[in-house]
């Protein structure tokens, strides 16, 4: 199977989306997130959706892919290969219940790698006036698929800010993943692909049994991160991003590692893995970055 770079800058379908406080609220319990920004309707303003939430307003489109990609070069067949790769969340406001969304999508870059085919999709969340929300960039890995030319659309991916010469601990959170997590994440985040749920599937495609999904593990490294550097200020974190580099299995923990901050004038670039109870980072060049309060 292959797939050609020409197809960079093709368009999707756009989607639409009333965000409702009951998702938000589920999606804040599915990581055991009890922020009251996120549950107490009372505040003053109301109540905001967690970060790592947008992922779950744009799962439905990756989930079809198929059917909001305008182009009928895309070869279906090789999204049977892929795996979640990479994540970079760039937050221009806070998902509030009543917001009325409409995601616009593009195939930002497809790439070659050593394992096969790297594909980034760029979703920009627009609000009712059309106000930028969150702009996501997510990236699937298509093993064993070739690259048709020498790739496209590198250079407009988003830049992150190295990190740490030498990976060192300035804060270390060990973390127990229930049993159940996978399956609490599925249905609160309505993010389902069936490697999180079933045991048969799972041992079918390779895998041992089961495992965490990849965004549910991001966002039990942002509350972290939030609750230990901000007070829990959702607002406050314009950026997030990470590689998905190991696997988690329920059942076992996981460390959320903050390893390096650097501040400025604007804010704070933080640095963080999340590491597997094998010691191998599940997430990889996190990053994050904190505006100024």
């Amino acid at each position: 199977m292959e797939l050609s770079a020409d197809l960079v800058g093709t368009s999707l379908k756009p989607y639409r989306r009333e965000i409702t406080w009951r998702e938000t609220m589920n999606y804040a319990a599915a990581v055991g997130d009890d922020n009251p920004r996120y549950f107490d309707d009372e505040r003053d303003g109301g109540i905001v959706a967690p970060p790592l939430f947008g992922v779950a307003v744009t799962w439905p489109i990756l989930e079809r892919i198929w059917e909001f990609i305008d182009s009928d070069r895309f070869p279906p067949e090789v999204l049977l290969t892929q795996v979640h790769h990479t994540e970079h969340l760039i937050f221009h406001r806070p998902i509030r219940p009543g917001d009325n969304l409409t995601v616009q999508g593009r195939i930002a870059a497809v790439l070659p790698h050593r394992a096969g085919t790297q594909v980034v999709i760029c979703f920009e969340a627009l609000d009712q006036k059309g106000q930028p929300v969150f702009t996501e960039h997510t990236g699937a890995l298509l093993r064993g698929v070739s690259c048709t030319g020498s790739g496209r659309g590198r250079e407009a991916l988003p830049a992150v800010p190295a990190g740490p010469a030498a990976d060192r601990a300035l804060w270390e959170t060990p973390l127990p993943i229930d049993p159940l997590q996978p399956f609490i994440y599925d249905g609160c985040a309505n993010i389902y692909f069936p490697i999180h749920t079933s045991k048969s599937f799972a041992r079918q495609v390779g895998l041992p049994g089961i495992i965490l999904q990849g965004t549910a593990t991001m966002a039990l490294a942002a509350r972290e991160i939030l609750n230990r550097e901000v007070g829990g200020d959702p607002q406050r974190l314009q950026v997030f991003s990470g590689r998905f580099t190991g696997m988690v299995f329920p059942g076992t923990s996981i460390r959320v590692q903050l390893t390096g901050k650097k501040p400025g004038p604007a804010g704070s670039d933080l640095h963080f893995i999340v590491y597997n109870q094998e010691g191998r980072p599940a997430v990889s060049q996190g990053y994050a970055f904190i505006k100024n309060g």
